[in-house]
């Protein structure tokens, strides 16, 4: 077997529908861990707004959890590198209503 017919085997296909494509703008994203899994939680929050509402929740393994921070780490470097120093302003904390309080 050639190594193109290994590849050829071996590629994914991933399809984008016109909807997803257009993406969902997050400012801030809430993350929350069990042993099975990390919710990330993507909202977007409006100066001058009293509420806003998670516009997405992603689930992931740890194992893929761990996989996306290398891959968002590598592409923040390489961002970086061609574009300057990505500059985190000091903000003040949000007082998040966020969900079920914990209890002791």
């Amino acid at each position: 077997m050639s190594e193109e017919t290994k590849n050829k085997k071996n590629q994914l296909n991933i399809e984008l529908d016109e909807a997803t494509a257009q993406g969902t703008y997050s400012n801030l994203a809430i993350i929350n861990h069990s042993p099975s899994e990390f919710v990330v939680d993507f909202v977007n929050i409006m100066p001058g707004a009293p509420k806003s509402k998670v516009k997405s929740r992603i689930i992931l393994t740890p194992q893929h959890a761990k996989r996306l921070l290398k891959a968002l780490g590598d592409n923040i470097q390489r961002f970086e590198q061609a574009h300057g120093e990505i500059k985190d302003y000091d903000k003040p904390p949000i007082p998040l209503n966020f969900g079920p309080t914990g209890q002791a």
